[in-house]
């Protein structure tokens, strides 16, 4: 999730417990370069993740693909293709793995459960514990962090996943408000003795990058505008290193790095999570469109992937995910939310951002009737769609997807007094959970596989007071 305009320097309350315990725009077209994308699936009218992964390998420059979950159908699509995969866990799971005693039992057992069945067939080389955890008012999500990705990276090690890096996403509130000039830029107070220098200790050790997530969109305004999209403008002058900078992207991105060098990490990688801008936004709002969001994405590839770098990181190249791959039309929230993807559901493009091979002078058509049209859910009735377990499943395969379900739905109601607590089994509670997956994630089939142990049916399987939602 993308840090909103009115979160992105908001004081976070928790502070006190860590206390206590651009260039100018350029004149020649883009270049065909490799770049990573976020794999968001939050819609109803998307190909099959095969389609996508076949597409992405075959047709594309894309090299890296960023998911934000460990959904099993979408990490075996990529199998025996050149695609890396960066792969999330929920920040639900972080405080169990943090436990002293058991966590580092619980993430041996999640590597696994989730990655182990398919690396290397599938090129994982990113876990994400968690996604912007700083921007969570739950204190115990926030100590948990660290503790979390330690015991993450142990367990790759002790499993043999020595190619797979732990970092987590960041939002840019991280940084203490300023004035906008990067030389002046500073983690928030707390984070930067408590937080941050063990944490990039971390990243220094395991040779993984610190990630986070700048986004112009939620910081620019009509007289920014500019300044946002890389176009000409007077630019930001910095006096204490005398450089102008005319892009908001490399003012944030080197306000990072001087943040980070203010504590003695300067030389720990910086990868971007997720940068992006939509194409549709409310009504009457200035600065949405496609010519608006192909020149923001244009003008980041010249600084993360063609070796250009920032003012203060000259010739670097970034790891980056651009948000996203395609428009997800399930998200709630504001309209721009559903728009930032860069590719239709037939994989043309919204607009050209160099990323198709150059012999492709079209999309290919992804796969006979790869989902259906868009249409309203229905209603808890015999024409609904529901994921239930396929009968004979072993209780060790249905509790497997009890655990992995519950790391994204809302389980209370299978638990102790819940409404569908009973029958007391885990066949029934298996159901009910796979199910909400299922219904959660866009009622795709793929969403119903669960290792080939879920199938979709016609059926309501409601019963008394626990109704199945559809």
């Amino acid at each position: 999730m993308r840090n909103p305009p009115n979160k992105k320097n908001q004081m976070l309350p928790f502070l006190a417990i860590l206390l206590a315990a651009a260039a100018p725009a350029a004149d020649a077209a883009l270049p065909s370069m490799a770049v990573g994308v976020n794999y968001g699936a939050n819609a109803d009218n998307l190909p099959p993740p095969k389609d996508v992964a076949a597409f992405l390998a075959t047709h594309t420059t894309i090299d890296r693909v960023k998911l934000f979950d460990a959904n099993p159908a979408f990490i075996s699509a990529f199998a025996n293709t050149h695609i890396s995969l960066a792969v999330s866990l929920p920040n639900s799971a972080l405080p169990s793995l943090a436990d002293r005693q058991t966590g580092l039992d619980a993430a041996r057992a999640w590597v696994r459960a989730n990655l182990s069945p398919y690396v290397p067939a599938t090129n994982v080389t990113l876990l994400l514990a968690g996604n912007e955890i700083l921007l969570s008012p739950d204190p115990t999500l926030v100590v948990s962090l660290l503790p979390a990705m330690r015991r993450l990276a142990q367990a790759l090690r002790l499993e043999g996943l020595t190619g797979v890096r732990v970092t987590t996403p960041h939002y840019l509130g991280i940084l203490a408000p300023s004035d906008g000039i990067p030389s002046n830029a500073r983690f928030r107070q707390g984070y930067d003795t408590k937080l941050f220098p063990p944490m990039l200790q971390f990243h220094r050790d395991t040779g993984s990058p610190f990630m986070v997530n700048p986004y112009p969109y939620f910081s620019y305004n009509n007289q920014t505008l500019d300044y946002a999209l890389f176009r000409p403008n007077r630019g930001v002058y910095d006096p204490n290193t005398r450089l102008n900078y005319t892009s908001m992207f490399e003012a944030q991105m080197d306000a990072i790095y001087v943040a980070m060098n203010r504590t003695g990490y300067g030389d720990v990688d910086i990868a971007v999570g997720e940068a992006g801008w939509p194409t549709q936004a409310e009504p009457g709002q200035v600065g949405v469109g496609v010519e608006e969001a192909r020149d923001f994405n244009e003008g980041m590839l010249r600084v993360v992937s063609s070796g250009k770098g920032t003012p203060l990181m000259p010739n670097r190249k970034f790891e980056t995910y651009i948000f996203s791959l395609f428009d997800e039309n399930q998200k709630p929230g504001p309209i721009a939310e559903k728009h930032f993807g860069i590719l239709n559901p037939d994989f043309t493009p919204i607009y050209d951002l160099g990323l198709l091979r150059q012999s492709d002078s079209e999309a290919p058509n992804p796969s006979p009737n790869p989902s259906p049209n868009p249409s309203p859910k229905p209603a808890p009735s015999g024409g609904g769609k529901w994921c239930v377990a396929k009968a004979g499943v072993s209780d060790t395969d249905l509790q497997n997807n009890i655990n992995y379900a519950c790391g994204y739905v809302d389980c209370k109601p299978i638990q102790s007094s819940g409404v569908c607590f009973d029958p007391n089994n885990v066949q029934s509670h298996a159901a009910f959970v796979m199910n909400a997956f299922y219904q959660a994630n866009g009622r795709h089939d793929y969403d119903c596989d669960f290792k080939g142990t879920g199938v979709v049916t016609s059926n309501d399987p409601s019963y008394g007071s626990c109704k199945y939602v559809s």
